[in-house]
């Protein structure tokens, strides 16, 4: 027996009902491991799941020109927004707030996947994620993670691949 709290329950209702259907729609059987800690940031995720900070994949979104992007981008790195301004050719880039992002996704900060989104909008990946065998993102809550191969969630998510990290000094 484990001691509550510490074990993560894994069944697929543990993700939110929108992630859930696109789960089943895809045809994906994916382990959904909710805690009983949040794992809004990717530190708290890589805290949680006992992995690398850079196997998360933070689901971010960005407004283009006022357009909504999401921006794939690994749990260590840091997205570089002038980056993702020159790879949409956009005059302005810069992160949206808290309801853009629920309003785009149906998901809260925190809890947003890389697919399976209220409206189909431009997915940047960034190349980082390619690194690992297999990564985590959340599941549509802020309590919720799900494994895959980082090609396959570039590929589900409709993602270009692309170099959009922070370079470090």
């Amino acid at each position: 027996m484990s001691t509550p709290g510490t074990t993560p329950s894994t069944t697929s209702s543990d993700a939110h009902p929108r992630f859930a259907e696109a789960l089943r729609e895809l045809g994906l059987d994916v382990e959904v491991r909710r805690f009983p800690d949040a794992t809004r940031t990717a530190v708290e995720a890589a805290a949680a799941i006992g992995c690398e900070l850079s196997q998360i994949v933070k689901s971010l979104i960005f407004e283009a020109d006022g357009v909504p992007v999401l921006v794939l981008m690994d749990g260590s790195s840091r997205v570089d927004v002038e980056r993702v301004r020159a790879e949409l050719g956009a005059g302005k880039v810069k992160r949206a707030g808290a309801d853009l992002v629920r309003e785009t996704t149906g998901y809260a900060i925190g809890g947003v996947p890389p697919f399976g989104h209220r409206t189909k909008t431009r997915v940047l990946a960034d190349r980082g994620l390619l690194d690992h065998t297999t990564v985590w993102a959340a599941a549509g809550t802020p309590h919720t993670v799900f494994p895959l191969d980082p090609g396959s969630v570039v590929e589900l998510s409709g993602g270009t691949l692309v170099d959009v990290r922070e370079r470090t000094a």
